[in-house]
């Protein structure tokens, strides 16, 4: 399947990014370097080219999460650091894929399993089972925006 080849790779680049940890220092990744290196706000501010404040201001914005990654990536430059900034999926993107047309599929062949049953004509499980594995593979097979709608 070449269409699922960036699927795959991006699930290979973002694999490590899983397992680092998700916390980030209470006052945020800003004072926290800063402050391991021993420099003031006076001097970040300096090597930043901006006021102390702005430097205070960006450090509080970090922490609560509101700064822009332009001014997160400038100050980081100015300590030394490398902005790294992805969207870390909680699962591979493979299995999420999987397990939603799978959860469609239950879906659609549950809604025809119980109009049959209402008709007396019920099929057993391991026929329904097939069912389910037949509409999952066309659903992967299909453009996978209908998986989402």
């Amino acid at each position: 399947m070449l269409r699922s080849l960036p699927l795959r790779q991006l699930d290979e680049t973002l694999g490590p990014w899983r397992s680092l940890p998700r916390s980030r220092p209470t006052g945020g990744w800003l004072r926290a370097v800063r402050n391991a290196l021993g420099m003031t706000t006076r001097q970040l501010a300096q090597s930043v080219g901006v006021s102390q404040a702005a430097v205070v201001n960006a450090e509080r914005t970090e922490a609560r999460g509101d700064i822009t990654l332009a001014t997160l990536r400038r100050y980081a430059a100015a300590l030394g650091c490398e902005l790294s900034y992805a969207l870390v999926p909680l699962r591979p993107l493979q299995q999420v894929v999987e397990e939603r047309a799978d959860h469609i599929a239950r879906d659609q062949v549950s809604r025809v399993r119980h109009s049959m049953a209402l008709e007396n004509q019920s099929t057993s499980n391991e026929y329904l089972e097939r069912e389910i594995a037949e509409l999952r593979a066309k659903l992967l097979e299909g453009k996978r925006s209908r998986l989402w709608r």
